[in-house]
Parts: structure tokens; sequence; C-alpha cells
């Protein structure tokens, strides 16, 4: 068994509500059902100055590097994670409830997590503040005021966040700013409008906050350039954004990684139609030699399967992903798979990355996280947090195995 970094707390033996997740095969499409509606606040804090934060003063308590392995004080680290992207929908600067966010990472330090995917911006629609012309001049103080206060309840509870800066949402028609943000991307002045007073201000600020540990540069890309309600923008223009914030990133941060979340592997394997995330394409997209993300992040839905096989069925090498870096799959639904003669809860898809070349599992659950109706998606996720829970600590024995020892 590979050694790795123990960071979770140990597991409630407690029953839990397994009637119902088998059942529910709906997948959850990120930002498939959404809410436009808050005005941007009118004043701005780019918080460059400092942390305002107090936070853990342990040393070496940040993920890192080395090779194609994600690591914590010198040993490995297996990315036992789930997507918590929001409550109400543009939470920060907008409807944010610290309680929920404290319960949130509570709940999930106990099952067994070490780390989760949150969308810092949904619409963006509040919290940055962008103009017509698609020029962006920073964030409103409530939006880091609330950042403050999610990162530190992060920190407390010993949860590694994911912080994804926008989505495809934020370009779809039914927003009210996607001509903004459409602006925004075909400009390279307007780009760096946004890495400038948006993107560099985030880094200073959380830079200190090892548990604001990477940035995902944007949920699910692919819908940008495919999409006519999300512009049909060119891949040429997104890569502009790709490395210019890659770039920023690694240059105004001591140890924060970068990556993106692309909805399809068709998009970030050169196996397919071309690998968007690549050093080759962000190099040629902006000539400096900090363009480039750390690790690689793959959606799937069963779907995708007919066409691009199943990251639980075929390991990452055979999947086409760069081998030179870590590879997680970022989003992912919390049933498991139902797709290609394979059935798997998603206790056994997280089992089955561990043991096949991905270095994490961040499974989605919907808003309904606490308190859905029914069975929460969650009560069928938590079982993927204990199962790696188990296996990272030596107590987990298969049912095979038990079957042999009775």
């Amino acid at each position: 068994m590979k050694k790795l970094k123990k960071i979770l707390c140990t597991v409630l033996a407690s029953g839990l509500l397994l009637t119902g997740c088998a059942q529910n095969t709906s997948s959850t499409d990120s930002g498939s059902d959404t809410v436009s509606d808050s005005s941007s606040q009118s004043s701005t804090d780019q918080g460059t100055d400092s942390n305002p934060q107090d936070t853990d003063t342990k040393e070496d308590i940040n993920i890192y590097i080395e090779g194609d392995k994600f690591m914590l004080q010198g040993e490995e680290v297996w990315l036992t994670g789930m997507n918590a992207p929001w409550q109400a929908w543009d939470d920060f600067g907008g409807s944010y409830d610290p309680e929920y966010w404290s319960d949130v990472f509570s709940m999930m330090h106990e099952d067994g997590f070490n780390s989760c995917r949150i969308w810092i911006n949904c619409s963006g629609n509040n919290g940055v503040e962008i103009d017509e012309d698609g020029y962006v001049s920073g964030a409103t103080a409530e939006h880091w005021e609330d950042l403050d206060s999610l990162f530190a309840l992060a920190a407390e509870n010993e949860i590694y966040v994911m912080a994804t800066l926008m989505s495809f949402d934020h370009f779809k028609d039914s927003n009210w700013k996607h001509t903004r943000w459409r602006e925004m991307l075909k400009d390279t002045e307007k780009i760096d409008s946004y890495v400038e007073n948006y993107i560099i201000p985030f880094c200073k600020r959380y830079d200190d906050n090892d548990y604001v540990w990477s940035i995902d540069l944007i949920n699910e890309p692919d819908w940008v350039f495919e999409n006519a309600e999300c512009g049909q923008i060119s891949w040429d223009n997104i890569g502009d954004y790709f490395a210019r914030a890659c770039a920023a990133i690694h240059e105004n941060t001591d140890d924060m990684l970068v990556t993106i979340g692309f909805a399809i592997i068709k998009y970030n394997s050169p196996k397919y139609e071309g690998d968007f995330g690549s050093d080759e394409f962000l190099k040629s997209r902006y000539d400096n030699e900090n363009a480039y993300i750390d690790f690689t992040s793959v959606h799937y839905y069963d779907w995708q399967a007919a066409w691009f096989s199943c990251p639980f069925v075929v390991s990452a090498e055979e999947f086409g992903i760069d081998m030179t870096k870590p590879r997680v799959i970022g989003e992912c639904s919390h049933t498991g798979i139902k797709a290609l003669k394979q059935i798997k809860p998603i206790e056994d898809c997280y089992e089955w990355a561990y043991n096949n070349g991905w270095n994490g599992v961040l499974a989605w659950t919907d808003r309904d996280l606490l308190n859905g109706d029914g069975v929460p998606q969650y009560a069928c996720v938590k079982l993927a947090g204990q199962r790696m829970q188990a296996i990272l600590d030596g107590t987990y024995i298969p049912e095979a195995e038990s079957a042999d020892i009775a």
C-alpha cells in the first residue's frame, strides 16, 4: 500500500443513510440550474496590503508537488475530495452564511475528506466589478470579507480548498452581465485588468493561508467554446486568459497551485481534439515561463462514456492524461457510474481511481448538501470519504478478503 500522509480525522462508526443512493441516477450538470439576480456592490477593497486572517502557524502545511505526486510534509497525499460549490449561488459578496459553511467543513472533516472545490464566483453578477466594456476594476469589500471568513473556516477544519474563480455561466445569454465577460475574454488588455485587479489581489490576500491550496481558473470552459449560448469564443482567446492567469498566480504566490476544470476529456488529452491546458498551448498564447498549469483536472459524467470512456474504468495513462503532472477527477456524479456495462457506487470509484493512477477525486454534491429532499447527495458521497479514510489508515478490508477471513 502506498505510504500516504494521514491528515484525516477518525471516522465516526455510525450508521449511514444508504437507502436511495443507488436508486438516484440523476447526474448533476454543474451550473445547469442557475440563478442570476444579484447586482454588483459599489465599494471596492482589493485587499492587497496584508492577509487579514490569523491562519494556522504550523510549518509546512501546504500541499505541494514532487514529480507527479501531491505531497504534504514530505509524504504523498491523496485528495479525498468533494464539490460543495455553493449554498445559494453567488454566495461570496451575496448571501454568504458562515454557519452553513462551518457545518459543511466540519462534516467533511469528520467523514474523512481533506479537500473541497468551491465556486468563488458562480455567474460574475456580483463580487467582481466589471464594466460594460469588460474592464475589471477589482472586487467588492463584501466579497473579500466573505472569502476571509470562508477560508478561515476551511483552515480551522483542515479542509484544503480548490477555489474556482469563474464558470461558463459567466458567458451564458441568461446571465445579465454575459456581454461584459465576453468582452473581457476577447481582449488581452481586458484580461490583464482581471488578472491585475482581481487574481493578483486574491493571490496576495490568501497566499499565507495554506488551505487555499489551488485555483481552478474556470469551470468547464469547453462550453464557452462549443455552445452558442456561451458565445462560442475561440480557444485562442480562452487560452490568452489561461496563460496570463497561470503566470500571475505562479509569480505572486509562494506555493498556490493552478489548474483548469475541463468538462470533457477531448479538450485536455492529445488523444482526442487537443490538450488546451498543455504547457505548449499556454506558452504559445503568452511567452512566459510561468504560463503552465500544475495539475490536470478532469470532469466526468456517464453521458461521456460512449465517446471518451470513463476514468473509473480506464487508467489515467490510458485516458491520455499528461502523466508528468498530478491528475484529479475534479467532478463526477455522487452516484458513481452506470456506463460501459460497469456499475460502481461512488466509494468503489474512489478506490478504483486510487489504485489506477489518479491523485484524487472530488465528487459533485448539489445545494441540498445538508437538507435536500429525500436522501441528500452527501449521504452517498460520504461513503467515499469513509472508504478512503479506512484505506489510508490501513483498516480497510475488501469484501472478498473479509469473506475469506470469515
